[in-house]
């Protein structure tokens, strides 16, 4: 759901006080490590895989759009792409960072939460330390960032 502008953890908290539980199981952001370099170190820090965006668990889309008028604008995300996250990120919401190597120019993940995802990763930006991962293909959601660290080239 689109935050329109607000403060994602304000509207998380927000929706959380107003919708039932009937509507909304749970609201949540999805959120990955990513590495910058700043005062002569490289720092972990914790940013949004979807700006001003909000996901609301919902079994019961009926009572959601009842209960939050027609004034919001909801994108539903479909099975592919909701069974991708879910393995992506598991119950944590959060992804850690990957580390791996480059072997005659593939990836390989050597640890984190993108190993065995190596399919997906289509660009690797070495001196932000990111990756970018192909979405399911159904919606045009596209690619999302994830953390990793190439640690080698061979």
């Amino acid at each position: 759901m689109d935050c329109c502008g607000q403060d994602e953890a304000e509207a998380v908290v927000s929706y959380r006080k107003y919708l039932t539980l009937e509507a909304a199981k749970d609201i949540f952001v999805l959120t990955y490590d990513r590495m910058r370099r700043y005062e002569g170190t490289w720092h972990t820090e914790k940013k949004l895989l979807f700006p001003s965006y909000v996901f609301l668990d919902s079994e019961n889309r009926r009572v959601l759009l009842k209960e939050l008028g027609e004034s919001r604008r909801l994108l539903c995300i479909r099975q592919a792409e909701e069974g991708f996250l879910r393995d992506l990120y598991g119950d944590s919401r959060h992804l850690k960072m990957s580390k791996g190597i480059v072997k005659n120019g593939f990836p390989k993940v050597t640890e984190g939460p993108l190993k065995g995802l190596e399919q997906r990763i289509c660009r690797i930006d070495r001196h932000k330390r990111i990756a970018k991962l192909m979405m399911p293909a159904e919606q045009n959601i596209g690619y999302i960032t994830a953390g990793l660290e190439i640690t080698e080239k061979i």
